[in-house]
């Protein structure tokens, strides 16, 4: 991905006519970033519970969002020859501590307690909070009536997960794993609708690189004030364990994240949120298949209800022309 061809914010009153080789190109780089945030996302629920086997649970997302942030800095601050204003910081900072600081060292924390299969499942109703965050912003558009039933109904999957003690069987999820796992989804989507509507850097790498700055240095700081170094020895860290680092840290930061800030741009919130249906499917598998992870009948049904209220909600119609317009600006993305 070049820089050069990542706009993240257009020029107010512009207006830009691409021609068909550039309605092309912008075509094949969304399905592209598609396929990073549905499958290379999913995969990182299983490498970030082989990471945290040997290292503290907030060092890996803190390693894994400052490197790339410290490597992509001032590559693309060179290629971009962008000078970030104060106000592209503050954005950068606000969302940067919400999706990376708060939101996925909240999902590698809660890794600990709770299975890689189950978190993503959980984070999936991140697509509920997009939408009705999406609503409560100024100018939003209400949902339509079937939206506040997906919402109804991915609260009664996640009620099943936590539910009574072997039902069906099966021992439930830990109420509290659950509960800030929730708390992380709202804080990804609030980041995300927040980086929509405000200012970035032109090229969404650079970014992404001052996302990854801001987000990876709360967490260190978050993991300094946890005392979860005590104790801690890089001798004792596996070699699995820095394989699953690196990964994360190259695909699922790198990769991933540079994918979903450009989609976050050229494509809408409704096609966005379709990554939380398959995000869950992929860990799911990953977890029962490599991970030893259990597939219960408890399991399988929330599953069924939670991932049934995400095509609810991504899959109902917009009633606003206007949020229409302004949340789908690439024509050949349909």
């Amino acid at each position: 991905m070049s820089a050069g061809t990542l706009p993240s914010q257009s020029t107010p009153g512009a207006i830009i006519v691409p021609g068909p080789s550039q309605h092309g190109s912008n075509r094949t780089l969304i399905l592209l970033s598609f396929a990073a945030v549905y499958f290379i996302w999913g995969s990182t629920f299983f490498a970030i519970r082989i990471g945290i086997e040997s290292f503290p649970a907030l060092l890996v997302p803190a390693m894994r969002h400052l490197s790339v942030g410290l490597i992509f800095y001032p590559i693309f601050r060179h290629l971009s020859r962008e000078k970030p204003t104060a106000r592209q910081w503050w954005t950068a900072i606000v969302t940067g501590v919400l999706l990376l600081g708060i939101g996925n060292g909240i999902v590698s924390w809660a890794e600990q307690f709770v299975p890689s299969g189950i978190t993503a499942l959980l984070v999936a109703t991140v697509s509920l909070w997009m939408v009705l965050l999406d609503w409560l912003r100024p100018g939003g558009a209400r949902p339509a009536p079937r939206v506040f039933v997906g919402v109804l109904l991915g609260f009664c999957g996640m009620a099943l997960l936590v539910g009574p003690k072997n039902l069906g069987g099966s021992d439930r999820v830990s109420p509290f794993g659950a509960l800030i796992l929730v708390v992380a989804s709202l804080t990804w989507a609030y980041g995300s609708i927040y980086s929509k509507h405000n200012p970035l850097p032109r090229s969404a790498l650079l970014g992404v690189a001052m996302q990854c700055l801001a987000g990876g240095m709360a967490l260190l700081i978050a993991v300094g004030l946890s005392g979860e170094l005590r104790g801690f020895h890089w001798a004792n860290v596996t070699t699995r364990s820095w394989v699953a680092v690196i990964y994360l840290a190259v695909f699922g930061s790198a990769l991933g994240f540079s994918a979903y800030v450009y989609l976050i741009k050229q494509s809408s919130s409704t096609h966005l949120s379709t990554y939380a249906f398959v995000n869950p499917v992929v860990a799911l598998i990953l977890g029962w298949s490599l991970g030893g992870e259990a597939l219960s009948l408890r399991t399988v049904l929330a599953s069924a209800i939670i991932l049934g209220a995400v095509i609810l909600v991504i899959t109902a119609p917009h009633k606003s022309p206007a949020l229409a317009d302004e949340t789908e600006p690439v024509p050949s993305e349909g």
